[in-house]
């Protein structure tokens, strides 16, 4: 994975995961429930903080779209945001969209609560058409 790599196909387990070097852009999406949650994660969250610490005053945007997610991609989910905290804190302006069906109160909490753990980063809880 070189740096500017992060992506990832979409599994029954596992979600997508695409960056977009050129817009500095992350999407995350579908549902995350891998069965080693760190391997999944920590060369996705490894290769993004090589990325964040080159930044110089650039505009980072994250769109997290879940509709389930495990304890261990929680966790991953939080260090990731700590990570963008870091790169908002240091200069740039770090945007977090995080969206949830309409009518999942549990994936609205959810946004709710890594909203309140952040304190440089623009969080968003933004509600989506219901899901059937």
């Amino acid at each position: 994975m070189n740096i500017h790599d992060i992506s990832r196909a979409p599994t029954d387990r596992s979600p997508e995961i695409q960056f977009d070097p050129d817009a500095c852009s992350l999407s995350i999406s579908g549902a995350s429930f891998p069965e080693d949650g760190a391997a999944f994660y920590g060369p996705v969250l490894s290769t993004l903080d090589e990325i964040l610490k080159a930044l110089d005053q650039r505009c980072v945007t994250v769109r997290i779209a879940l509709n389930y997610f495990n304890s261990s991609s929680a966790k991953a989910l939080m260090n990731l945001f700590l990570m963008l905290d870091d790169a908002a804190q240091a200069g740039n302006q770090v945007i977090v969209n995080w969206f949830h069906a309409a009518d999942d109160d549990t994936m609205k909490e959810f946004g709710e609560e890594f909203a309140e753990d952040v304190r440089f980063v623009r969080f968003n809880v933004i509600p989506t058409a219901v899901t059937s």
